[in-house]
């Protein structure tokens, strides 16, 4: 028990030297750092209506690149049939596109209106629908 606990108080100690070491360490100026997730919507810099908004949801699941599970299930559903970025379809609806993100499909999970809101979801499917020209807006 005695060693357990001369272990804790070298081991706290040698925290707080490092801790000393370091200008400014114990006394942190300047903004915390944020979370890559975030429910706020920055401004748009000129995208398209949804842009945004797609990217702080879907993109992390959806977009290009290695590593987007959306993308890859697409690409095995559909082996080229259609595109498997959403961002590249044009046969994609409203309606669609808020039933999967409100009731989920296979893998992909549901989300709540407190997760992504409704005017976030509009934004979305006005983003992914820009390119069919049959897509109600």
């Amino acid at each position: 028990m005695r060693h357990a606990l001369l272990s804790i108080a070298l081991v706290s100690a040698a925290a707080v030297a490092i801790a000393g070491a370091r200008p400014g360490a114990a006394q942190q100026e300047g903004p915390t750092p944020k979370s890559t997730w975030t429910t706020q919507t920055p401004k748009s810099q000129g995208e398209p209506r949804g842009y945004v908004q797609y990217q702080d949801y879907c993109a992390v699941c959806h977009g290009a690149g290695v590593g987007k599970p959306g993308t890859l299930a697409l690409q095995q559903k559909y082996k080229g049939a259609e595109p498997a970025l959403l961002e590249d379809r044009t046969d994609l609806t409203p309606q669609l596109i808020k039933t999967y993100v409100r009731n989920g499909i296979s893998v992909m999970p549901f989300f709540r209106k407190t997760e992504i809101s409704d005017a976030d979801l509009d934004a979305i499917a006005a983003y992914l629908t820009r390119n069919n020209k049959r897509a109600a807006k």
